[in-house]
C-alpha cells in the first residue's frame, strides 16, 4: 500500500513539475480519498491549491501535513507565504517564527532540517523493503526514521501499517496508541488500531473501536466492512 502511495505522489509531482496544478490536485485528491494520504501528500495538495487561488483549502491541506508532522520546515514555509497572502500577518510571523526554530538542533544533534531528510531516506528505504516483501527490514527502516523524527506521526502509523502486515499486531496496537495519543482524531488510525486488536484476539475491543471511528466519521466503507467482518464470523 506504502509503495502504490508512493507511485501516485511521483505522478502528482511530475504533474506539478510541467505546472499542471489541476491534475496534480486530482491525483493527490484521490491518494487522500484512499485513506493513504501522509504529510508530503498534503503539503503538496496544498501548495497546488495555493496556486490556484484556493487560500483556504490550501491552508486546511498544509495545517493537515503539520498535524502528522509539526517539524515540516517547507509547510510551515507556505503556510506562512499562504497567511500573508491573506492579510493575516500576525499568524503569518508566527508560522515564519515556528520555521525558524525547527532550524535549531534537534535532540540527536542533527539540526532539524537534516535530520528530517535523513528520517524521510530511511522511510523511502522501508517502503522500498515493504514493497519487495522484507517487511521486518521495512519496519528496522521506519524505526531509524523515527529516531529522527521522533513528532513524525504518518511515519509511526506507516510502520504500523507495516507491522500489521508482517502480523506483528501487538507492536501495531503500540506505535498506533501513540499515533492517536498525538492525533485523537485520526480516524484511518483508530481503524487500524481496532483491526491490530481484531489481529491479536481482541475482537470485542475492535468492535468498540471501529464503532466509535464510524460515531466520527459515518459511512466509513473501511470500517464497515470490518464490522461485517466481525458479523460474519460471529464475533
Amino acid at each position: 500500500m506504502a509503495g502504490q502511495t508512493e507511485r501516485a505522489l511521483a505522478r502528482a509531482r511530475d504533474r506539478f513539475a510541467v505546472q499542471d496544478y489541476y491534475g496534480t490536485v486530482h491525483l493527490l485528491e484521490e491518494i487522500v480519498a484512499g485513506g493513504r494520504a501522509f504529510a508530503d501528500v498534503h503539503h503538496l495538495l496544498g501548495v497546488s491549491l495555493s496556486l490556484l487561488g484556493q487560500r483556504e483549502r490550501a491552508l486546511a491541506e498544509l495545517g493537515r501535513a503539520l498535524e502528522l508532522n509539526p517539524r515540516y520546515l517547507e509547510a510551515l514555509i507556505h503556510q506562512g507565504l499562504v497567511l500573508y497572502e491573506m492579510g493575516r500577518d500576525v499568524e503569518a510571523e508566527d508560522s515564519f517564527r515556528r520555521a525558524s526554530a525547527n532550524v535549531s538542533p534537534s535532540s540527536n544533534g542533527l539540526a532539524a532540517p537534516i535530520a528530517a531528510r535523513l528520517a524521510n531516506q530511511h522511510a523511502e528505504l522501508a517502503e522500498a523493503y515493504a514493497e519487495a516483501g522484507a517487511l521486518d527490514r521495512a519496519v528496522e527502516e521506519y524505526r531509524r526514521a523515527l529516531e529522527l523524527g521522533p513528532s513524525f506521526v504518518d511515519l509511526r502509523y506507516r510502520m504500523a501499517r507495516v507491522l500489521l502486515e508482517a502480523g506483528r499486531s501487538l507492536e501495531a496496537r503500540e506505535a498506533l496508541e501513540e499515533v492517536l495519543r498525538s492525533r485523537p482524531n485520526f480516524v484511518d488510525a483508530s481503524a487500524a488500531l481496532g483491526l491490530a486488536h481484531y489481529l491479536s484476539g481482541d475482537a470485542l475491543g475492535a468492535r468498540d473501536i471501529w464503532k466509535a471511528c464510524l460515531s466520527r466519521r459515518p459511512e466509513n466503507a473501511r470500517v464497515e466492512a470490518y464490522l461485517a467482518m466481525l458479523g460474519r464470523t460471529g464475533a
